[in-house]
């Protein structure tokens, strides 16, 4: 019999039980719903709702299932509808009919969204510490190739040198916006709502406050509906993942293309690298394709769940079970994926030579050879027109650039010295560019920022 089946006049259909049941997923909950239960059973003792006797008793309940649900020994039956109303139908069996008060004053609704916000918070901080060694292993690898070089590409197509430091960094500054997001999540969600009821709240002297304080919420709820209806924050977790499956993906799409044979910048550790059943000499980087491949079932689980929010009126509806899934498959998801990341950044090779041998390019300077007639006091523009003039030249007569630059009366000799192979990295001096001492004050910063984003997360 469910718990709810005094108001109707037969048990359930199967196909009922089998289409709305969500215990086969929920069971995750369970140590999230057993904290809340204790903590609405304690709120109901300060009120004087149960006495310290039934508190004593059922408490010592709860604690018996915490133990059976870890030493798998708690039964299921066919009526546990979720985990929440398998944990009450067996409380009420350990210690009969006094095992009844524990949902006083409480529905499933709020019950739900608190255990939910609980596990969210866990999750939260787990994968921003997951992210933090990631940028912690950019920041290290970055550090042990100062003056290393390479190309720089827009539309996929070699632009100038970079060093190869700046480029893992640029890839660690998203992380860090991530680490920002999940922090602010963490922070919007940090919010009881336990006391709102089904929705209307309750008529009996509950003191939510003194639940939000025992479970350690830094917030409580203002409005009963708002309570139980809401799920932004998960649809804002799943956004944050999203995001940071995104930035997996595009670092993975380099480290596809770097280890390619058509690029060979970089070569994969074997216990980060997959063969192939057939093709005995390949190396596979299946952990940078399924980043790339799973960041379309983060967004999915994102655009999924969004869809089932919208137009839902205030304030439970059934559709809000659609909640957890989505949700703890981008957290598994996520978590795998940032943990295969470290591993293998931490161990793949790079190319010294092949990098900057590409980056060495006559062309790659282009812009260079452009900045140095400006700095001669040539407008932006002109100096423009007259290297890409150059270029031009070079490309259709099959002609070298460094000869026609050294022919060019507005260039010369002077201007051979850009050719050199580093010089370009070398002369970037801007804030924020590539060059070696801007590079050298962007880690400082880095790891300033990587020092204080530490600190934060201690304090959730």
């Amino acid at each position: 019999m469910t718990l709810w089946n005094s108001r109707l006049g037969s048990d359930p259909s199967k196909s009922l039980m089998d289409f709305t049941v969500s215990l086969n997923f929920d069971k995750r909950l369970a140590k999230y719903d057993l904290k809340a239960s204790l903590a609405h059973l304690f709120g109901l003792k300060e009120v004087n709702l149960v006495t310290e006797d039934e508190y004593k008793i059922i408490s010592e309940a709860l604690s018996t299932i915490e133990k059976e649900l870890e030493t798998q020994e708690f039964k299921f039956v066919e009526t546990d509808e979720d985990i929440h109303t398998a944990i009450e139908r067996r409380t009420i069996e350990l210690v009969g009919e006094v095992g009844g008060k524990l949902h006083t004053g409480r529905s499933r609704n709020d019950q739900v969204v608190t255990a939910l916000r609980l596990l969210a918070k866990d999750e939260i901080k787990e994968i921003a510490e997951n992210v933090v060694e990631l940028t912690t292993v950019l920041l290290n690898r970055a550090k042990e190739v100062p003056e290393i070089y390479l190309p720089g590409y827009t539309h996929l197509q070699r632009a100038q040198p970079i060093l190869l430091s700046h480029h893992l960094l640029a890839h660690g500054w998203s992380f860090f916006r991530d680490l920002d997001r999940l922090i602010n999540c963490y922070e919007r969600l940090d919010c009881s709502s336990l006391g709102a009821g089904a929705l209307g709240g309750s008529t009996l002297p509950l003191n939510p406050k003194i639940v939000k304080d025992y479970l350690g919420f830094k917030k409580l709820f203002e409005n009963s509906l708002d309570a139980v209806a809401d799920r932004d924050f998960v649809a804002e977790t799943l956004f944050d993942i999203s995001l940071i499956g995104i930035h997996l993906s595009k670092l993975g799409e380099e480290i596809i293309l770097w280890t390619s044979s058509e690029f060979g910048f970089a070569t994969l550790d074997d216990k980060f690298s997959t063969g192939s059943s057939m093709l005995p000499q390949k190396k596979n980087p299946d952990i940078a394709e399924l980043a790339r491949g799973k960041s379309g079932r983060l967004i999915g689980n994102l655009t999924g769940f969004l869809a089932t929010l919208k137009s839902l009126p205030l304030a439970y509806n059934r559709d809000l079970q659609e909640d957890k899934e989505p949700m703890f498959d981008s957290i598994d998801q996520i978590k795998l994926a940032l943990g295969a990341f470290c591993g293998m950044l931490n161990t793949i090779e790079f190319h010294e030579v092949t990098m900057q041998s590409a980056a060495d390019s006559a062309y790659s300077v282009a812009i260079d050879l452009a900045e140095w007639l400006v700095q001669k006091g040539m407008p932006f523009r002109s100096a423009y027109n007259l290297v890409g003039t150059v270029v031009k030249d070079s490309i259709e007569r099959h002609v070298a650039l460094p000869e026609l630059v050294l022919a060019h009366p507005d260039l010369g000799e002077l201007a051979m010295e850009i050719f050199k192979p580093g010089t370009s990295v070398k002369r970037r001096i801007s804030h924020g560019s590539t060059g070696i001492e801007p590079v050298k004050i962007q880690i400082k910063n880095y790891e300033k920022t990587l020092n204080e984003v530490r600190k934060s997360l201690l304090k959730l």
